[in-house]
């Protein structure tokens, strides 16, 4: 295997690790600054900001210069931020940091999705961009749940100084084992603007936003799904998320495969309407308790197929300004994560139960995949690679 891609792998792993992690040791935080836990929920809100604020603004101004150097450039503020974040002394410098932390995840992802396409062999570039990924599918498999025993056991400024840590191994490892390449896009910051003066990329954002956010809808309310309608033991809620973490692994490397096997395009067609499909049997299945366990790992695997072909479908579509349409499309993610939340959400304080927000998940999905139809049909009958 490519060591650059291995290296960008490393940096999937840190990004997921300081993005999810934040979850599993809220109660701490709050505890430890003398705040509720719905205050200090901002400090996941402000991560997510910084991450639709940076995405674009450092695409921009990193444009002109060599790949490699960006993503030097990126992790050095991960490295950074993440430190200050791990030793701030107040909440205000926390906010600050924590925003600022946000603010490379999607550039590096940006950037890191054309540097592994163009360092794959072709025909195998969203087989590449997969394996950058599953960095980020190792981090909730694996590094979330580590961290937040060290937050819980020990201390959160530990769990976040080792994901600092892990920022500065990255740094490390692009600088020994990523090749250098020439830049792939026009330096002019407005022809890179450009790209959302087209209708194909609003779509792109639409089809992101609102599909992925089927599955945040789902994944944000599992721990009550399984408890309270599922009836699991509130300590087997931890191999509950395992199991999402091991799915997502596997769906991750088959989506790469099925973008690179029948178009990235019909490969998200595919995954939406699979994980809407998924979404509607949890919902119908949850009573049933041994269930639980079978569709957490099914629906992590089916709802993480579309990564990389979305990821594609980006790059396709954005001619010379593939680094930015990228970027953006994690910008989206992000969007979608808040959304489904959101959304998700309205149900249960409506008065529904917990079984509700997955049929908001289920019309999310669907959307996405009628969203990546209408992309087929309008778009990609004109250029036939995307």
């Amino acid at each position: 295997m490519n060591k650059g891609l291995i290296a960008l792998a490393f940096g999937g792993l840190a990004i997921g690790m300081t993005e999810f992690t934040m979850m599993g040791v809220l109660p701490d935080v709050a505890r430890d600054l003398q705040v509720s836990i719905p205050t200090a929920a901002h400090l996941i809100a402000l991560y997510a900001l910084g991450v639709v604020v940076g995405a674009p603004i450092l695409v921009l101004f990193t444009g002109k210069y060599q790949p490699k150097n960006v993503l030097l450039f990126l992790m050095l503020l991960f490295f950074v931020f993440n430190g200050l974040f791990a030793i701030a002394p107040s909440y205000v410098t926390l906010q600050i940091s924590r925003f600022a932390a946000g603010l490379p995840h999607g550039a590096f992802f940006g950037v890191g999705s054309v540097v592994a396409a163009r360092l794959a062999k072709p025909g195998k570039e969203a087989q590449a961009i997969s394996i950058m990924f599953t960095g980020m599918t190792l981090a909730n498999l694996v590094g979330v749940p580590l961290g937040t025993y060290i937050g819980h056991h020990f201390s959160w400024r530990i769990t976040y100084g080792a994901i600092s840590f892990l920022g500065l191994v990255t740094l490390l490892a692009l600088y020994f084992w990523m090749p250098k390449m020439g830049v792939n896009q026009k330096g002019n910051i407005f022809y890179q603007l450009s790209f959302f003066k087209t209708w194909p990329a609003w779509l792109l954002v639409a089809i992101i936003s609102i599909g992925t956010g089927g599955m945040f809808a789902w994944i944000s309310y599992i721990a009550p799904l399984v408890t309270e309608v599922s009836h699991v033991p509130a300590d087997k809620v931890s191999l509950i998320m395992v199991l999402v973490g091991f799915g997502m692994v596997f769906g991750n490397l088959i989506g790469g495969r099925l973008a690179d096997s029948i178009s990235p395009t019909k490969a998200a067609i595919a995954s939406f309407s699979s994980m809407a499909l998924c979404l509607l049997v949890v919902h119908f299945t949850a009573p049933i308790g041994w269930t639980a366990y079978v569709m957490a790992f099914v629906t992590g695997m089916v709802s993480f197929t579309n990564g990389s072909p979305i990821q594609m479908m980006l790059i396709r579509t954005a001619k010379g300004a593939e680094t930015m349409a990228a970027a953006a499309g994690q910008a989206s993610f992000n969007l979608g994560n808040t959304m489904g939340a959101y959304l998700g959400g309205l149900p249960i304080i409506w008065g529904y139960h917990y079984d509700t927000p997955v049929l908001v998940g289920v019309a999310m999905a669907f959307t996405g995949a009628l969203l990546s139809l209408v992309f087929l049909k309008t778009y990609v009958q004109k250029v036939q690679d995307v």
